[in-house]
């Protein structure tokens, strides 16, 4: 049966991302980007034997960099007797470096309780797909100590709108959506041609050629309202590294926006905050902690959260969105409830 024949077959993005690892955690040499694309689940569904994959060879080079933004220590090296090559250049993931550290230990009782759930893992993620997918590694004489070539586990993204904006990405298709802007109460219906989905400071974004703007914008998934709905048109997307474009705007707004806050040492706002202070991760009392943020907004709940364990500083406009997000939620319980 051709490979383009099984082309229909959808596989969320990620569960291609997550076959992707086990796939270079299961071999020792490493695989060519040929043996990916024709084998493991997520790619083999749409590689086209000896015709064009141009697309698909696009879509592995944004996973390999997502995979790497994960932590993921992926590796590249030349095949045997073809130094400097680049069309046979293998890719592994070193299962030492990609180990618990040493100083994690499960009781007894856990181990059991990981082991049964392994079991349940293996009896239910390895398809028939998956199956397939590793009996043609072995056919090109690829060995896997461990059936997990394939597995695809369903991982949830907490935004809903993440999954048909990447197939419509991928499929090349215009979506409306309804957005809510910073500061208004309304959303308004956005029609954009997708261009890539990147995320920054942990949260996902949208950039895509806006139709009623007149050019690209960037969208914060958390903002979308309802669900992401295809217009049955289609485009083709003209130039190159929509992605990073996308990440250096994210990072120039994330280093000009910077908050001054005080934080109770010893308390979940200290820990969390503390990750993001570059160059520090220790507070003290008094002291302000200095953390950039890409969306005032969004932060402002963040750290209308913490309570009072938080004081903001600087600037005013974050520090009032703060004060009147506290306001609100006094309010709310003061309010008095029927019955």
């Amino acid at each position: 049966m051709p490979a383009s024949s099984s082309v229909s077959v959808r596989v969320p993005v990620e569960e291609r991302l997550f076959s992707l690892v086990l796939a270079l955690l299961a071999t020792k040499g490493g695989l060519t980007k040929q043996e990916i694309l024709s084998s493991v689940q997520g790619y083999r569904q749409h590689y086209a034997l000896g015709g064009d994959n141009s697309n698909l060879e696009r879509q592995f080079e944004r996973d390999k960099d997502d995979v790497r933004e994960l932590g993921v220590p992926l590796e590249k090296t030349d095949s045997a007797g073809q130094t400097g090559n680049n069309q046979n250049l293998r890719y592994r993931i070193p299962k030492g470096d990609y180990d618990l550290p040493r100083d994690i230990t499960f009781s007894a009782k856990e181990i059991t309780l990981l082991e049964l759930a392994g079991m349940v893992w293996r009896e239910q993620s390895l398809s028939a797909q998956s199956r397939r997918a590793l009996l043609k590694l072995r056919s090109l004489g690829i060995e896997s100590d461990e059936p997990i070539v394939g597995y695809a586990p369903r991982l949830r993204i907490r935004e809903g709108a993440f999954e048909p904006l990447s197939s419509a990405l991928e499929r090349q298709k215009i979506v409306t959506f309804d957005y809510l802007k910073p500061g208004e109460s309304t959303p308004q219906t956005r029609t954009v041609a997708p261009l890539a989905l990147v995320q920054h400071q942990g949260r996902w974004h949208l950039h895509a050629t806006d139709e009623d703007a007149g050019g690209n914008r960037t969208f914060l998934l958390s903002r979308f309202v309802g669900p992401v709905r295809l217009t049955g048109r289609s485009f083709t997307p003209t130039g190159e590294g929509h992605a990073d474009r996308a990440l250096n705007e994210l990072e120039q707004i994330w280093c000009q926006n910077v908050a001054e806050i005080d934080v109770v040492p010893g308390t979940d706002a200290a820990t969390r905050l503390g990750k993001q202070v570059r160059g520090s991760t220790t507070t003290t009392a008094m002291a302000p902690i200095t953390v950039h943020y890409t969306d005032m907004n969004v932060f402002a709940a963040e750290l209308a959260s913490y309570g009072p364990e938080i004081v903001v500083r600087a600037p005013t406009p974050l520090r009032d969105a703060v004060q009147r997000r506290l306001e609100k939620i006094r309010a709310d319980h003061e309010r008095p409830h029927d019955g």
